[in-house]
């Protein structure tokens, strides 16, 4: 866990910010700052789209009587996006986009679905119904 942690705050900001310096050289420093800006905007704006669409779908399946199970985590992923949108840097960015774009926040659902049967048939994780 520790490892996960170092890596998160620090060796994460680090290679962002190799990475800006980087890429101020090529396209200078005032284009690098407008790209940063402009990718947070626009992830504002695609989390803020998906965010709304997802609510949509979930408040449709609860008057539904359905479990909306899709969609929570849907929500949950979007939100995880937006919170790495807001951090200033290219790779958390791109990363974010992503989590928002529909296929491959589809392809990131398989793999926590996956990850997470895994962890329940190992008995890390039980599941108690309520009826």
């Amino acid at each position: 866990m520790l490892l996960k942690l170092f890596l998160c705050f620090t060796l994460i900001p680090v290679i962002e910010l190799y990475l800006l310096i980087k890429v101020g050289t090529v396209i200078g420093g005032l284009n690098t700052i407008l790209l940063v800006l402009l990718t947070g905007f626009i992830g504002a704006w695609l989390a803020r789209m998906e965010g709304m669409n997802t609510m949509m779908k979930l408040r449709m399946n609860l008057q539904q009587g359905l479990m909306p199970a899709e969609e929570l985590l849907d929500a949950v992923i979007i939100f995880i996006a937006g919170m790495v949108l807001i951090t200033p840097g290219l790779i958390t960015d791109i990363f974010g986009l992503l989590l928002l774009w529909p296929v491959t926040r589809n392809k990131f659902k398989r793999m926590v679905r996956k990850k997470f049967d895994d962890m329940q048939l190992k008995g890390n994780v039980n599941i108690t119904r309520f009826h």
